[in-house]
């Protein structure tokens, strides 16, 4: 049994003393990710990996009874977390106050800014969203790999299935979403 397997049982056992020793532990490694997974962002992104990862910690260690099932439980939901602070940022940016519709565009870029579908980030939540209800494993590798930047191999691990399998996963996830924002437009 892992350090954060352990500490994540005393948690579930009420110790609250215990989430001052998670924080270290997982600390790096979920800013490592989110570093990863805001290096694919646009440019013009004003949430740091840091903040990211900050608020993503306290809405898992926030929230009231929690149950974590260990390593993959948490990371899955690290990556969930991620996942909607992402979105509800891409909301907000959206908003009127910040401008609508209207995206920023460096002036060295401005004869390459076309928009691509993926890079619709509240576009992709609701298609993720559907995907879910349809493939909930399916999404889940989607939520490791997009939101929380882990490796296809990692994501496997987490989800306890075989690194091929999660190959196939990822490829069909990547097709499904793709229509289904296209389908959007």
């Amino acid at each position: 049994m892992s350090e954060v397997t352990r500490i994540l049982a005393a948690m579930e056992r009420g110790n609250v003393k215990a989430v001052d020793k998670l924080f270290p532990l997982v600390y790096e490694e979920l800013r490592l990710l989110a570093a990863q997974k805001m290096s694919q962002e646009r440019p013009g992104q004003t949430l740091q990996p840091t903040a990211l990862v900050h608020e993503a910690y306290l809405r898992l260690v926030g929230a009231e009874n929690q149950k974590w099932e260990g390593r993959r439980h948490f990371f899955c939901a690290a990556a969930e977390a991620m996942r909607r602070i992402l979105v509800e940022n891409a909301r907000r940016k959206k908003g009127q106050k910040y401008g609508g519709e209207r995206q920023r565009v460096a002036l060295t870029d401005a004869d390459l800014a076309v928009d691509s579908p993926s890079d619709d980030l509240v576009a992709l939540d609701e298609a993720l969203s559907q995907l879910a209800k349809e493939e909930e494993i399916v999404s889940r590798l989607v939520e490791l790999r997009y939101f929380a930047g882990f490796t296809n191999k990692q994501a496997a691990e987490i989800l306890g299935i075989a690194p091929r399998t999660a190959d196939g996963y990822w490829a069909y996830a990547r097709g499904w979403l793709c229509e289904k924002i296209k389908e959007r437009q």
